[in-house]
Parts: C-alpha cells; structure tokens; sequence
C-alpha cells in the first residue's frame, strides 16, 4: 500500500474519541474537569509562574502591587483629591472593593484570553477545553488570596474591626464572583478563538464595571446622584442589583467597619441570593453553548 492510499484510507475513517468513552452531559464533562484536575493544577502553576519568569522579586510582586495600590488610593484619591470626604476608613473602603473586584477583573480577562493562549496544546492532545478558563481563575484565586493578606494586615495595623455579624457576606460575595467569572470566562474564551477582538473588548468593559460599581465612591452617592437628576427608582435597583455591585456591597458589608445602614440597600443578603441562583442557571448556559462552540475550535486556532 503506498503512502498516498493510507492516507486516503485514514481520510475515509471517522473521527472516534481515544481514552475512553467521552460523554457531553455537563456532569460527564465536570467527571473529565476532575480526572484532569492534577493537569489544572500545573496549568494555573504554570500560568503564575509565567507571570513572574525572570523578576529578582518573583512572586514577593503578589504583595508588592496591593500594597501600592492600597497606598495610591487612601493617599492620592483619598487625601489629596478629597474622595475620602463622608467615607469613613477610605482606604479600607476602597481596598475592600478593589480586591473583588480584581478577582473578577483577572478571572474574567485571563479566561477571556486562555484557549487562544494554549493553542499549542488545544491542537496538539485532547483535554477537557473548560480546563483553560478554570486555570486562569485559579491562578486569580491566588492573587486574591495575596491581596486579602495585605487587607488583613491594614484592618489589624488600624485597628478598624469589622462587624462579626457582617462576616457571614463574606464567603457569599466571593461565591458570586466565581460563579459569573466562570459562566463570562466560560464564554468569551470560545469566542475569542472566531473573533480576536472579543479579549481587547473585554478588558474595556471591565474598566467599565469597576467604574461602574461602588469602589471608590459609596452606594449611597449613586443613590443620591440618581435621585438629584431625577432618575427612575428602577434605573437605581439595575444599577444596584449588578451583581459585581452585589458582591462588591457584601464585601464592605463583612470587612469594611465604617458602614451604617444607610450605605447598603435593604434586603441586600436576599438580592445576594437571588443574584446566586440566576448566576447557576446562567453559569448552566454558558457551559452548554461552551460546548456548542468548542467543536471546532482546534480548526479555527
């Protein structure tokens, strides 16, 4: 048989899976997610690492950049352009926010970027594709776990105790991050492969969110700037059911002390809750049409 005969032989035979049966049920695909989950590991390993490659400071940067984020805002925007005024604890405040929502920023926009990124590896070997943008919210849970060292630290050194009862938001505003950050990560690593633009779109419409939520400024100003320019009461119930705002006012509500009723909304842990719930179904869908779009995504990178 010559060389052109077995490669119209193999032309002719369908593709069929190796490695044991593959299953598109979203349980079978988390079954794959697990069996793979020491390859998860060394992929959000490896993705820090990258990170830092070649730095004297290496991973000592984790720290650094909070720090001096931490600095910035409470000196700069807090003190010098006077954004601290009918903000009690500005700095506490502002790093509270920020640090949600960079779990959400890094997520979402190292997802948005990582099938195009291990496009070597997508068309090399098969592998559950979900597992690039779980990695790069992995590698996100990481840097969040260094910022909250430094947030921490700043609540002990200034002595600003938290409410215990406001505590039990904690685990909740860091659940509704993770669950829309995975759904959006989900669905903007598939369609940034057919349309490159998606990433640089991405990480605009993240600058816009954190501008958007309550980071540097307080609920209740939105509130009251809302209600000066007559605005419709609903136009302030999206703004506050957002549920990077949700998640960023649950944040305060558990580590920030210099809050009073009145700068968070009433029901907040219900709309917590609801946020959660359509975040699942939401997360449910993006899975579905993941999988709708990863067919070909080896062909397209």
């Amino acid at each position: 048989m010559t060389v052109e005969d077995r490669y119209a032989r193999l032309a002719a035979l369908p593709m069929r899976p190796v490695g044991g049966r593959r299953t598109l049920s979203p349980f079978g695909r988390v079954r794959e997610v697990v069996e793979h989950r020491e390859l998860l590991w060394l992929l959000t390993r490896r993705d820090l690492q990258v990170r830092y490659r070649g730095s004297a400071l290496g991973f000592l940067w984790t720290l650094i950049r909070p720090l001096v984020m931490l600095l910035t805002y409470y000196l700069i925007l807090g003190e010098v352009l006077g954004a601290a005024k009918g903000v009690t604890n500005f700095g506490i405040y502002v790093f509270a926010g920020l640090t949600i929502y960079m779990l959400f920023s890094e997520s979402v926009g190292a997802a948005s970027g990582s099938i195009v990124s291990n496009g070597g590896l997508v068309k090399k070997i098969y592998l559950p594709r979900e597992i690039f943008p779980l990695a790069s919210v992995g590698g996100a849970l990481f840097l969040f776990g260094m910022q909250m060292v430094v947030l921490i630290g700043a609540i002990l050194l200034f002595r600003v105790w938290p409410d215990p009862f406001g505590l039990v938001y904690l685990l909740p505003s860091i659940a509704l991050v993770l669950v829309y950050s995975l759904a959006l990560g989900l669905i903007l690593s598939a369609m940034n492969v057919y349309l490159r633009d998606i990433q640089y779109l991405t990480e605009i419409l993240l600058t816009l969110m954190m501008w958007g939520s309550p980071i540097v400024y307080s609920w209740q100003m939105a509130a009251d700037v809302m209600q000066r320019f007559h605005l419709p009461a609903w136009a302030l119930e999206v703004y506050t059911n957002n549920p990077l705002t949700l998640a960023v006012l649950g944040f305060h509500r558990a580590l920030w002390s210099g809050g009073t009723p009145a700068d968070f909304p009433h029901d907040l842990a219900l709309r917590m809750g609801i946020a959660g719930v359509v975040g699942l179904a939401l997360l449910a869908g993006a899975h579905a049409l993941f999988q709708r779009m990863q067919g070909n995504l080896a062909q397209e990178l």
